[in-house]
């Protein structure tokens, strides 16, 4: 728990790296932000801050760098306070209305807004409310470290995909959670029983848990990419961001942009209740951002769930994406309801 004066320091050193990407130190704490309190003091508090993981210090001269705890804390600040919508993105998005354009034109003009207003990528997916109902899995084992998936879904053709397993992995291992996927989870929707599931396989299973997880995300993404519709827009916007000078950081979002399966699993993971749901950086290791964060709102209407959110460096910032997503939100969602 965070004393009143940490949080006043965590909040000022994440407003302080948002806007200039540098390491924050005490004395430009003490002077632009927390007047009232000494440099010395600031210190202090930061050591310990460092040492509760909300902190860290790159290089030993350098200042302090906000952890993604500490970025939770301060997003957490915006969504419980009163936000300010964006009239300039809503007029725009009521024009386009005003032309009777469909939905999914909709959809894509409203990530090209998102994406040149926020300087991050934008993304819009949508997929009909009818629930995936899984029929059975199968693992065709190919040698003790490779199997062959089989999803069959009701209704619908047979998915496959190689595995690659972590550790070997017996013909017997692999009927036997063949067998307990199918128990739980054959012809109930995709959506209720996944994460018990997830959560059952790998208590009951600790021996092989890792390969119980690829197994599921696996699984998860054949039947994820069978339902969502993805447009995505702005990575030329991305580039004026100085997150994205490293040729590092550039591919890494490239390769997670490309993965369809990876983008319908963390759209679905995130998007399963209505309303908005950040996810910052590497808080969540299943998430797969890595160094980026997400922004994801959605809505169900007419038979369709719709998605739309943003990808950018974990430096974005918040309080503008969010402004600007729950604006752009509010005005597609009237539109759906319509």
């Amino acid at each position: 728990m965070l004393t009143e004066r940490q949080y006043a320091v965590v909040m000022a050193i994440v407003f302080e790296y948002i806007h200039t990407g540098e390491p924050v130190g005490s004395r430009s704490l003490s002077k632009k932000y927390l007047t009232r309190i000494s440099a010395a003091t600031i210190r202090n508090e930061m050591a310990d801050l460092e040492e509760m993981g909300f902190i860290t210090q790159p290089h030993t001269s350098a200042g302090r760098v906000p952890t993604s705890k500490a970025f939770r804390v301060y997003v957490d600040s915006i969504l419980e306070g009163k936000r300010q919508k964006s009239p300039e993105l809503a007029d725009r998005l009521l024009d386009l209305k005003r032309q009777r354009a469909d939905f999914e034109q909709l959809l894509v003009y409203s990530s090209q807004l998102l994406s040149r207003a926020t300087h991050t990528v934008a993304l819009a997916a949508s997929a009909p409310l009818a629930q995936v109902r899984l029929e059975r899995v199968e693992f065709v084992s190919i040698d003790l470290h490779h199997a062959l998936l089989l999803v069959v879904l009701q209704g619908r053709l047979i998915h496959q995909k190689m595995l690659a397993f972590p550790c070997e992995m017996s013909r017997e291992t692999l009927d036997e959670i063949a067998r307990r996927i199918n128990t739980i989870a054959s012809g109930k929707p995709w959506d209720e029983v996944r994460d018990g599931l997830r959560t059952f396989l790998l208590k009951e299973l600790d021996e092989v848990s890792e390969s119980c997880r690829l197994a599921m995300t696996e699984i998860d993404g054949l039947v994820s990419a069978e339902n969502f519709r993805f447009f995505t827009t702005g990575i030329h916007q991305i580039l004026k961001l100085p997150d994205f000078q490293d040729i590092g950081r550039l591919q890494a979002i490239l390769s997670l942009l490309e993965e369809e399966e990876a983008l319908s699993r963390m759209v679905r993971r995130y998007s399963a209740k209505d309303g908005l749901n950040v996810v910052i950086g590497s808080e969540d290791p299943e998430s797969g951002l890595g160094s980026f964060s997400a922004l994801f709102s959605s809505y169900s209407g007419k038979g369709t769930r719709t998605v739309l959110g943003l990808i950018g460096p974990v430096r974005m910032d918040y309080e503008k994406a969010i402004a600007a997503l729950e604006t752009v939100w509010d005005g597609l969602s009237e539109n759906g309801s319509n």
